[in-house]
């Protein structure tokens, strides 16, 4: 995840009085969405969970207001609207600006890997660009040889570990989390997708509940230094922190996780991690440590990857705690 500084200038708000206005006047699907995406720019809002803008993060906004598809034809934009419909929508984007509250928690919605999640404020919203390495079926690692388990550490909303269960189908796939507010929310989207029979959620301290050997092991775990903590825009702060922040240096977690990845690896087994932009302090932390980084066409960064091979060679450097 990226993040941007915060200046200490008033957040803007928008006004009882700008929303009586939006109401009484404004008449079209066109109209309501021209007035949100103005108010958004006009907010200075931050767009980093699921869209970019203001017209694509109003366009999913208005459109689940009002129950239609976000991809609407373009021949609805002059359809009118009842006064409940846009006192809905008003209410919606009110929130949206004044709270910074991340449309994908007021959606109740948030797609990832092509497929949608429910969320809400237990959970990170599903964003990591682990989905392009899933939907390439982490190639050129794997191969062509059978993935019969896969682990989804640090789990939130279940949205990496159920798309691999949809990309790997005959594997069986366990989602871990500290969490327990998020592993309920993991078990809707386990339901939801029919899932079930193959995915399940358990409550652990990183590997604690983990058994066995899996031949991937993917995690995006807490990676928030505290510098970034500190001037994450307001909409962040909207998510749970628990799964956000990881001390001085964003790597609190991700060093337990490589002492002890190796343990619950298959032979011929990958370990995924993205550490977002704490990717300087782990490349200084362990300079022997080979980590491939990946790059990805959609965007986003500081993903690495690691063979059970080179795990292996590293242990000693892996075993040390580099503070």
């Amino acid at each position: 995840m990226s993040s941007n500084l915060v200046s200490d200038v008033t957040p803007y708000q928008l006004s009882i009085e700008a929303c009586e206005e939006a109401l009484n006047e404004l008449s079209t699907l066109q109209d309501i969405l021209r007035w949100s995406i103005s108010r958004m720019n006009e907010a200075g809002l931050h767009f980093g969970h699921g869209t970019d803008n203001a017209r694509d993060d109003a366009v999913m906004l208005v459109t689940h207001a009002l129950h239609l598809p976000w991809n609407i034809e373009q021949d609805w934009q002059n359809a009118k609207l009842t006064r409940s419909e846009r006192e809905v929508v008003i209410s919606l984007l009110s929130r949206r600006i004044n709270e910074r509250m991340p449309t994908p928690y007021l959606t109740g919605e948030a797609w990832f890997y092509g497929l949608p999640f429910v969320v809400d404020e237990r959970v990170l919203i599903p964003r990591s660009p682990i989905a392009e390495m899933i939907a390439t079926r982490f190639q050129p690692w794997i191969g062509d040889k059978p993935v019969h388990r896969i682990l989804d550490l640090c789990t939130g909303s279940g949205c990496i570990g159920i798309a691999c269960a949809t990309e790997f189908p005959q594997a069986h796939v366990e989602l871990l989390d500290i969490s327990f507010d998020a592993l309920a929310l993991a078990d809707e989207n386990i339901a939801s997708h029919q899932l079930s029979d193959r995915v399940i959620a358990l409550q652990s301290d990183l590997f604690a509940a983990a058994d066995g050997k899996y031949d991937i092991i993917v995690s995006n775990p807490p990676y928030v230094d505290a510098d970034d903590m500190s001037c994450l825009p307001d909409e962040f702060h909207n998510e749970p922190e628990l799964a956000l922040a990881a001390g001085e240096d964003g790597l609190d977690l991700v060093r337990i996780m490589l002492a002890q990845a190796r343990q619950y690896l298959a032979d011929d087994g990958i370990f995924i991690v993205e550490v977002g932009n704490s990717w300087p302090a782990l490349e200084d932390a362990y300079p022997t440590v080979p980590f491939m980084w990946q790059k990805f066409e959609l965007g986003g960064h500081g993903v690495f990857v690691l063979t059970a091979d080179q795990l292996d060679e590293c242990a000693a450097a892996l075993a040390i705690d580099p503070k």
